[in-house]
């Protein structure tokens, strides 16, 4: 295996957390949001920058629902949006080459073997599986199609005509379990009470009108586009979508609840469990070698966990036991977390 470093994100561990209700009735997909089948659905908080307090607050809003039925997972996002363009139109098209939203979706919460989407305001979409995060190796999957896919925009505007009153772009989509279960504890869908790891990307480029028509700005010097913008719903601390430990908590609801959410101690072990990983695949990339000293990945940062480390020329494991002390957390070379 060829392991690179993982850089580690500059942010203190709070992912979002979103109590998802289920639906009442089925839902017909147009785009709107100012539907009674969203009615009962909280927004989420406002989107932030990727890196999260590091950059500014985004100029233009960008918020979600979600919902949850027997056979889907719904979500709605609203995108305010005064230039309203796409050129895509071929599925599994690099979509965020357009300004696109995004959904982000690790079942289980060991970062593989998860989900990506992204679509267009022309309504294109681009799902695939990802293996592994990038930097453990991937692969992604982009054969891979959610079957029985729903999916719907609606323009508050005019798409590509930059001389209308353009105010918003709106999406919904319905993924339904029998796809989502493959990667899902015990190839299932959830249960009220039960949370699964998510989070959601909008990609906004500088774009400015030409001759009736929307165009990338382009550096001068370089002749090529502004790097886009990344707004997120639960920050990274990094310019990398590809960190599921770090995807907010979507936690699974009906009309006994649960109504809030307490991030359990064992998240908190596991991203200890999760910064050593970092600090140990850096450590492999500079020396060539995983190191058995603890104290060289623990430093001088406070720690609750008691870790074990066990290594070889090319593979280490770290543990650390539960809250409870009945089982263990590990964590290897590849970035995979389960519990023993």
């Amino acid at each position: 295996m060829n392991l690179s470093g993982v850089p580690e994100p500059r942010i203190k561990y709070a992912p979002k957390h979103y109590i998802c209700q289920r639906a009442e009735g089925p839902l017909g997909l147009d785009g709107r949001l100012d539907k009674p089948f969203w009615q009962k659905a909280e927004w989420t908080e406002d989107f932030v920058d990727i890196e999260g307090d590091l950059r500014p607050r985004p100029a233009k809003q960008t918020r979600v629902k979600m919902l949850w039925d027997d056979e889907y997972f719904y979500f709605g996002a609203e995108l305010i949006e005064d230039q309203i363009w796409a050129t895509l139109t071929e599925r599994d098209s690099v979509i965020f080459y357009d300004n696109d939203f995004e959904i982000f979706i690790d079942p289980d919460g060991d970062t593989h073997q998860y989900y990506e989407f992204e679509i267009n305001a022309l309504n294109t979409v681009w799902d695939l599986l990802l293996v592994k995060p990038y930097r453990d190796g991937g692969p992604p999957v982009n054969g891979w199609d959610i079957a029985g896919l729903k999916t719907a925009v609606h323009i508050d505007g005019e798409l590509n005509r930059p001389d209308a009153e353009n105010r918003k772009w709106s999406v919904e989509v319905a993924i339904p379990w029998k796809i989502l279960k493959e990667c899902a504890p015990e190839t299932r869908s959830p249960i009220p009470g039960e949370f699964w790891r998510v989070n959601f990307s909008r990609v906004e480029w500088q774009t400015e009108a030409k001759n009736g028509e929307y165009s990338k700005v382009l550096n001068p010097d370089t002749g090529k586009p502004f790097p886009e913008d990344n707004w997120v719903w639960s920050p990274m601390g990094i310019i990398n979508m590809h960190y599921p430990e770090l995807w907010g908590y979507v936690v699974f609801a009906d009309v006994s609840g649960p109504s809030t959410f307490v991030l359990p101690q064992d998240e908190r072990i596991k991203w200890e469990l999760r910064r050593l990983y970092y600090r140990q695949r850096n450590y492999f990339e500079q020396h060539g070698e995983f190191t058995k000293e603890l104290d060289l990945l623990l430093g001088e940062d406070e720690w609750s966990i008691s870790p074990m480390i066990e290594t070889t020329r090319s593979l280490f494991q770290i543990t650390a036991p539960s809250t409870d002390g009945k089982t263990m957390y590990c964590i290897r070379e590849d970035g995979k977390l389960w519990k023993e």
